[in-house]
């Protein structure tokens, strides 16, 4: 069975799938966007929406639906074993001015994305799976999983790290992953600050704690049970949701081929410390997107633009946050030793946080494609 051609088809109706077809719909390309869930994302899953994301979908109208929703962080905490070795707090007005760093669980982010979609006349196609793809200089066809053939000018995958688009193309997904667990957990606690991230390094695995609106919390660490190791004063309730993984830092070593373009966790993966993934999909989406209308009006190099560029903004992530984790995670005499100084030093450098949010957060690189 095959179906009319489109303009771009998007495999994965994650935040990246659908941020692309939301940038993609307002340019006015013709999109479809397919998933081989059964429905829409419900768990927690990436929480910090930053910056530069904020930026980039202001025009949309999601922007300030998150900020309505979500909880903005105005200070961050740094302990080693209880104590406090450094408190900073980001002046938000001078890096980002009206969009600061703020917590929403995935699934009301993914929500937000899809109903501004929706506004544009575009569903989310769930039980539509990527089953193979072939390509020519003209076009892409590929199958889906519910027997439909589907031709497009350009396609995306944005289909997670177990990407099938990846797969189709052939591509390698070096890169390395940890032995040990690490640990997440929602938990609503009550004494905890609601506008605070808390980052504390402990003998036991750092332990690291983020609000979310309605007084709950994502915690994060390994090693031991982890709410028996949270601050004095702070009660814990009820766990909402749970999950372990091992964290991987992986990169493609191309993030096209052709008229197929890869984004988000199917090109890239990588520890949350630093709360960049969701966000550097996002980030992709709005290039891919940019480069889009190029390619679309016949200059096709656009695509290996989009390619070139967001290789090298999300690699240097992927390495810098494999450098932060192997610190972190580091039970090293000399590193638990710079654990415990470094950060009260840091907050005696003038500008010091700002320019590490901006390094962090996205900021400290252009969007537009040259």
């Amino acid at each position: 069975m095959s179906a009319p051609s489109v303009q771009v088809l998007i495999v994965g109706a994650g935040p990246t799938g659908l941020a692309a077809a939301l940038f993609l719909t307002r340019l006015g390309i013709a999109v479809r966007i397919v998933d081989e869930a059964t429905g829409p994302t419900t768990t927690s899953k990436a929480l910090a929406v930053n910056p530069r994301s904020l930026e980039l979908l202001e025009p949309t109208g999601v922007t300030a639906r998150i900020r309505q929703e979500g909880q903005r962080i105005d200070t961050i905490r740094v302990a080693h074993e209880g104590r406090t070795t450094a408190t900073f707090r980001p002046h938000w007005d001078r890096i980002a001015p009206g969009r600061p760093m703020t917590i929403l669980p995935q699934a009301r982010t993914e929500a937000l994305l899809a109903e501004a979609l929706a506004d544009l006349g575009v569903r989310p196609e769930y039980g539509a799976g990527l089953t193979g793809l072939t390509q020519t200089a003209d076009s892409v066809t590929a199958g889906l999983s519910t027997g439909e053939t589907v031709s497009a000018d350009l396609l995306l995958g944005a289909d997670g790290a177990h990407s099938e688009t990846r797969h189709a193309l052939d591509l390698d997904f070096p890169g390395d992953a940890s032995d040990e667990p690490w640990h997440l957990m929602d938990v609503a606690i009550e004494g905890a600050p609601l506008d605070e991230a808390r980052i504390e390094f402990q003998r036991a695995g750092p332990l690291i704690t983020l609000p979310f609106s309605g007084g709950v919390f994502r915690i994060i660490g390994f090693g031991a049970d982890l709410l028996p190791r949270l601050p004095a004063g702070w009660k814990a309730g009820p766990i909402l949701w749970q999950s372990d993984f091992k964290v991987s830092h992986r990169m493609v070593p191309t993030m096209a081929v052709g008229r197929v373009a890869l984004a988000g966790d199917a090109a890239h993966i990588h520890s949350p410390i630093g709360g960049r993934g969701m966000n550097l999909g996002i980030e992709d989406a709005y290039v891919f997107a940019a480069c889009t209308v190029d390619a679309l009006n016949g200059d096709l190099s656009r695509i290996a633009d989009y390619a070139r560029v967001r290789h090298a903004v999300d690699a240097a992530w992927v390495n810098t946050s494999r450098g932060l984790t192997g610190f972190v995670a580091s039970q090293s005499l000399p590193v638990r030793t710079l654990k415990r100084i470094a950060p009260s030093v840091a907050a005696t450098i003038p500008g010091f946080i700002d320019q590490a949010l901006k390094r962090g957060m996205g900021l400290d690189h252009p969007t537009a494609v040259r």
